[in-house]
């Protein structure tokens, strides 16, 4: 390999350094770098996070009431040529109660996108998914704050996990307008309220 004579180097360089205005950049930008080796979780404003909804929820109320309460009087007087005697007696006995069970189940998977970064590193997400099935249309509403420590090196988290979380599962169509109560039941309910 020939090299060029001292004085050519010693040139350029001055050149290069009386141009005025001339820098070195550079075409790494950090805030787009993804090493090809590490995990690809969600990090960043944009970023899809898959959220698994494993939602359990059970209630249960049992109340028992009795009450009894009883009262006697009794009185005599005597008229002239025959005695009178009345006596009255009142009792009052009541018994009620009730039962209510509730219990409701959500499982699903939804990607997410993540709307932005807390000062701490926490992620808020939000998603939907909309589902047509039959003219059935199925409507899964999530967002939420994740933190990155719980976030799975399949880029997956629970929903458990989530703070804040706002989870919603809605449906409209036919099988959504058969659950609800008629219109004569829903009267009937309303007056009895009354």
């Amino acid at each position: 390999m020939i090299r060029p004579p001292r004085f050519v180097i010693q040139t350029l360089m001055v050149i290069a350094l009386s141009v005025p205005g001339v820098k070195a950049d550079t075409l790494f930008s950090p805030e787009g770098y993804r090493p090809l080796a590490a995990d690809h979780r969600a990090l960043r404003v944009g970023d899809n996070l898959t959220v698994v909804v494993t939602e359990i929820a059970t209630a249960s109320t049992d109340a028992r009431t009795s009450s009894d309460k009883s009262g006697s009087v009794s009185g005599a007087a005597k008229l002239h040529p025959v005695p009178q005697q009345g006596t009255l007696n009142l009792n009052e006995t009541f018994s009620g109660g009730g039962t209510i069970e509730r219990s409701g189940k959500l499982l699903a998977r939804m990607t997410v996108v993540v709307q932005s970064v807390a000062e701490n590193g926490d992620l808020y997400v939000k998603g939907q998914q909309d589902i047509v099935l039959n003219g059935d249309r199925q409507k899964l509403a999530l967002d939420g704050r994740v933190r990155p420590d719980d976030i799975g090196a399949d880029n997956t988290v629970l929903s458990s996990r989530l703070s804040n979380a706002h989870i919603s599962y809605v449906g409209t169509g036919v099988l959504a307008d058969k659950q609800r109560a008629g219109l004569l039941t829903r009267l009937l309910s309303w007056l009895h309220i009354l």
